[in-house]
């Protein structure tokens, strides 16, 4: 059972069919902030991401390419560690399903499960989605105007007969629901937990489990003519990472089961249906929580390859800045909701909420301070009821924005943090340093202190979000690195300490669009 001072973190392994978009980068960041969330409050982190490299689509891309298909996903695999560098992802291990060590958990997990009597040997006839490497049941299907027959993602089906093993999901429906009804929190949002809900009411069939059609996989155990179906395959990687069947490893004892998988809704079937389904079977505990979160939309329109209107985050990064894109990644699409990227909207965000409101903040009170104050932070005098009055607000938002944090609600922490320093740029306004250095200097210093401090918490908040530009904004007021953790949020600022020349931290982007 895993340690309540421990916190286990996965994104999906991402398709090596493809190759990173504004997606990845969305589910890759939002994981990254959440272990750095939970990592600033102290807790031990896994956070876990990498890649799934087997399956029929797979060895049709790598034979197109003209090559072995383990070449092929050892280049493409290294598109999404470049993700993980270039976005500066804090992730503790990267795996891929063509290591050994996820060979080894996927065999023993298959034993575990033919052993405890849930899979049996058939014959498998449906229809299949090739790019989603699923199959469909009859009633989920339409036809194009090809006569074609299309999953409800307009993924082509093709019929396949073929011998199979299989999983006696059916078995497990009940077992399930159960689970459901004890763990309403399982599955989030809401509205995806009422989805698989009603999935797993309307019945369950027994799961195709092996393919013989193709090579490119995990043979089964002493069935080399059958390859593990690839979902089985890929959903073991949150197990293995952790050294899964080693029950006595160090990794396993503190992290499982994990805290939350985040995936997109096209996955949520197999990560809170299939993936509880094979755990139970295989006497192993669910993971805590499924949080599927929605798609992005670019300028209204569905992203796809053939409108090529593909957002390329490494294009983005480039030309915008990485905290930049961060931010508008977490603000712009609420966490389980549908979400829309534009040139126009990334723009606004850096320029009102960081430019605007943040960077200016900054910029001015601390301008101010490093020209007035000999460049050393100024030693208060009496804390009036409005300087009391802000600071006990700032505080209160730590205890919302950690609350929310707990739900995963990232947006909506952001939102309160933007609340407080709205709230101190009017304070400053109506304070008005610059008119109190004419008036009152011990006044002056005093507002000045406040601020400041309520500078720093806003920074240590902002950490996990924006962490390149909180950690410049601490540089600028002498935190220490060593000091920027849960534990230092109260610590009072060191009047007379040094700062350097402040230089601005989020830049007014000044591009028509």
């Amino acid at each position: 059972m895993q340690d309540k001072s421990s916190f286990y973190i996965t994104t999906p392994i991402y398709y090596v069919n493809d190759i990173p978009h504004i997606g990845h980068a969305y589910t890759t960041v939002v994981c990254d902030t959440i272990a750095r969330f939970m990592r600033w409050r102290g807790k031990e982190v896994r956070f876990l991401t990498g890649t799934d490299e087997h399956g029929q689509k797979v060895e049709k891309s790598a034979i197109e390419s003209s090559l072995e298909p383990q070449i092929f996903t050892d280049k493409v695999s290294e598109r999404f560690k470049n993700l993980t560098n270039q976005f500066n992802i804090t992730n503790d291990d990267f795996i891929r399903t063509t290591e050994e060590r996820h060979k080894k958990s996927v065999t023993s997990l298959w034993n575990t499960l033919l052993k405890n009597g849930n899979i049996y040997l058939d014959k498998y006839s449906g229809w299949y989605s090739v790019r989603d490497e699923a199959f469909y049941n009859i009633d989920e299907l339409s036809e194009n105007n090809k006569g074609e027959k299309i999953a409800p993602n307009g993924s082509i089906l093709e019929w396949i007969e073929e011998p199979s093993f299989f999983f006696k999901l059916s078995s497990w429906q009940e077992k399930l629901l159960k689970f459901y009804k004890n763990n309403p929190n399982f599955v989030s949002p809401k509205s995806r937990y009422n989805e698989v809900l009603s999935f797993v009411s309307n019945g369950l069939e027994d799961l195709s489990i092996s393919r013989t059609s193709f090579k490119w996989g995990i043979s089964v155990p002493h069935e080399n003519n059958h390859v593990i179906y690839v979902w089985l395959d890929a959903l073991t990687n949150y197990i293995s990472a952790l050294e899964y069947p080693d029950n006595k490893s160090q990794l396993w004892k503190k992290f499982w089961p994990a805290d939350i998988h985040v995936v997109g809704k096209d996955i949520l079937r197999f990560h809170a249906v299939y993936w509880p389904a094979f755990l139970m079977a295989a006497q192993i505990e669910p993971p805590k929580k499924i949080f599927a979160h929605g798609w992005w939309t670019v300028d209204g329109e569905k992203m796809s390859k053939s409108t090529g209107n593909v957002v390329d985050p490494f294009k983005i990064i480039s030309e915008y800045g990485l905290d930049q894109f961060k931010y508008f990644l977490l603000r712009e699409m609420r966490f389980g909701k549908d979400g829309d990227f534009s040139e126009k909207s990334l723009v606004s965000r850096i320029n009102a909420d960081l430019s605007n409101d943040l960077g200016n903040l900054v910029q001015r009170v601390l301008i101010f301070v490093y020209k007035n104050c000999e460049g050393s932070i100024p030693k208060p005098d009496k804390f009036l009821k409005v300087d009391n009055l802000l600071l006990t607000e700032m505080n209160q938002t730590k205890d919302k924005v950690i609350k929310l944090m707990d739900e995963y609600l990232l947006t909506d922490s952001l939102e309160e943090i933007w609340k407080i320093i709205k709230k101190c740029n009017s304070y400053t306004d109506n304070q008005a340093p610059w008119v109190l250095k004419k008036e009152n200097t011990s006044r002056m210093n005093t507002v000045l202190y406040v601020l400041l401090t309520l500078i720093k918490k806003i920074s240590f908040l902002t950490q996990s979000f924006i962490p390149d530009g909180s950690h410049k904004v601490l540089n600028q007021l002498s935190i220490p690195l060593e000091e920027r953790s849960h534990e230092y949020y109260d610590k009072k600022l060191e009047y007379n300490t040094s700062i350097p020349e402040p230089e601005a931290i989020f830049p007014r982007i000044d591009k028509k669009i």
